[in-house]
């Protein structure tokens, strides 16, 4: 219990950190092409009713920090509780390498079926894309596990194969046009790709350092895990 006190930990500090870097990313970059997007919406769909919605301003700003602030907690305890389910010793270097293999998990896969859109263009039916978007997460989690981790090439090449799979099978198709221009859109895709990066290696390498910090360095036995010996002359 004691671990997994110091996993949640682990998750918090850092979760909570990188999803502060990842709001600022999107601040700078993705909100203002938000802002523009949503120009051309309402005046394609002036008279839609939106129901409630944060004020534009401070109001808007804290309710997308706290969001991101917890969405990056929980991909925190998602990355670091399958590390120690794992058993690896993560540092600084090797978080690095979990965050990038957590952004092509959860951004980059799914990006090349379903990219991120901005407000007004065209999407797919919800449910479809969150099945497809799930599936292809799980795919891709799986065939880095096996590319990573196996020494069979038989094992590496369905790693490979699990990998291709969803994009195989392919994407559900947008429904409707589009009211955004297709520049704008592209500029919202390698933005939202951008500030996902960061933060997935903001993540790795920040946890990383609390990870090793807490976890290894833990008593077990009368004897200190992951800390030099002592010098047998002292």
């Amino acid at each position: 219990m004691n671990e997994f006190r110091k996993l949640m930990l682990v998750a918090l500090m850092s979760g909570t950190l990188a999803g502060l870097v990842w709001f600022a990313a999107q601040y700078v970059a993705v909100i203002p092409l938000i802002e523009r997007a949503e120009v051309y919406e309402s005046a394609a769909h002036h008279d839609a009713d939106e129901g409630w919605h944060p004020r534009d301003g401070w109001q808007r700003s804290s309710f997308t920090a706290a969001a991101t602030v917890l969405t990056g907690i929980a991909l925190a305890a998602i990355l670091f509780g399958i590390a120690s389910l794992a058993d690896q010793r993560v540092d600084a270097k090797k978080g690095l390498l979990w965050g990038l293999a957590g952004f092509a998990c959860f951004s980059l896969a799914p990006a090349l079926g379903l990219p991120p859109q901005p407000p007004g263009a065209a999407v797919a039916d919800l449910f479809s894309r969150q099945l497809w978007w799930t599936s292809t997460i799980v795919a891709t989690a799986v065939g880095i596990y096996l590319i990573a981790r196996s020494r069979s090439w038989q094992l590496k090449i369905g790693g490979i194969a699990c990998i291709a799979l969803p994009h195989v099978i392919g994407a559900p198709a947008p429904a409707g046009e589009s009211v955004v221009p297709i520049q704008l859109m592209r500029q919202f895709i390698f933005a939202s790709l951008g500030a996902s990066a960061l933060f997935w290696m903001t993540l790795g390498i920040v946890g990383g350092l609390i990870y090793r910090g807490l976890i290894y360095h833990r008593s077990a036995g009368g004897k200190t895990l992951d800390t030099p010996e002592k010098d047998a002359s002292a």
